[in-house]
């Protein structure tokens, strides 16, 4: 298992490398891929070709001195069912800023001579042989937007553009890390997942029970459109409140990754919240529409609790759902 995580992870970094260096180039290191789940408008593509050619080749031609920030990085073996049987996947997953200046528009989105940190967000699903079959990726496009003075979303209710390195921890695990820790992290975050979000009972948010898995202190850096929350009060009242009000039958369902190692856990899936819209969210009034939340995590356990949550979710593919398009509402705040 160790030796298993610690190729993925070194090949993991080799594409990375590539897709920073020469897009094109990394199509070679994909000859397995069945499927990479871009950002939304980007979304599924079939081909190592497909992707690079819809979403990073465009990116680094847009920016000329783009540069990756690595924040996190790990690996491990999945156990994203409720029954909490190990799924057999083996992942790796990272997240950061991409840095730098747009010299030319792209996605849509003007060059506009601001200095850039693009959150992104990506995981990696590999095979038996160190293969990479498929990968979620998530941009926040709704923060970029921001940066660039086009907002499409009102102001955030928590902390606009939060969204540093862990604290007084290397999240980077390019190492082997000892078991005994990672176990006692997956342990947390099932019940986190499945024991506490997973019990809300449409009413009080006590009875998620949220304080037996976030510290006081918790750090909880949410997506452009939600900002960040700097304590477990702040994420109840700036978050979960208006979140919970607008989904109130929302359920972690189809998780397609969850794993952990040493003190961080990571989950990821396109589809991995279910609900329905019935409330008002972000100025939107409730549509009833069915929604499907795009997502990915990253948690940093301190002892038997989380002290700090990355949470990337793909805003734009949320509000479509409602009938909302956010790169039209950028564009015609330009």
């Amino acid at each position: 298992m160790t030796k298993q995580n610690q190729r993925n992870k070194a090949a993991a970094l080799t594409l990375w490398a590539a897709l920073d260096r020469d897009p094109e180039s990394a199509a070679a290191l994909l000859p397995a891929l069945e499927g990479w789940h871009g950002p939304a408008p980007i979304g599924m593509q079939g081909s190592a070709d497909a992707i690079i050619g819809a979403l990073f080749a465009p990116l680094r031609a847009a920016i000329p001195n783009l540069r990756r920030q690595t924040h996190i990085f790990m690996g491990g073996a999945s156990s994203a069912d409720e029954s909490g049987e190990g799924d057999g996947a083996h992942w790796v997953a990272g997240t950061g800023y991409y840095t730098g200046r747009a010299a030319a528009e792209v996605f849509g989105i003007p060059a506009t001579g601001h200095d850039l940190r693009i959150r992104w967000g990506e995981f990696l699903r590999f095979d038996e042989d160190g293969r990479i079959t498929y990968a979620q990726t998530i941009w926040d496009f709704v923060d970029w937007f921001d940066q660039i003075g086009l907002p499409a979303l009102p102001r955030p209710r928590g902390a606009a553009h939060v969204y540093p390195a862990p604290t007084a921890y290397d999240g980077v695990l390019t190492a082997v890390q000892l078991e005994v820790e990672s176990i006692k992290s997956m342990t947390l975050g099932r019940a986190l997942i499945f024991g506490g979000l997973n019990s809300f009972d449409e009413n009080d948010l006590t009875s998620m029970g949220m304080a037996r898995f976030f510290h006081p202190n918790i750090k909880w850096y949410g997506p452009g459109g939600i900002g960040a929350c700097l304590s477990l009060a702040e994420f109840e009242t700036l978050h979960q409140q208006p979140w919970l009000a607008a989904f109130p039958d929302r359920k972690v369902m189809h998780l397609e990754s969850l794993f952990a190692e040493d003190r961080m856990v990571a989950a990821s899936g396109p589809k991995g919240v279910v609900g329905s819209h019935g409330g008002t969210y972000l100025g939107h009034a409730a549509t009833g529409a069915p929604i499907e939340v795009s997502g990915l995590d990253f948690w940093l356990r301190t002892d038997g609790q989380f002290t700090e949550n990355w949470v990337f979710v793909d805003m734009i593919h949320l509000f479509q759902q409602m009938g909302v398009d956010l790169f039209a509402r950028m564009r015609g705040a330009a």
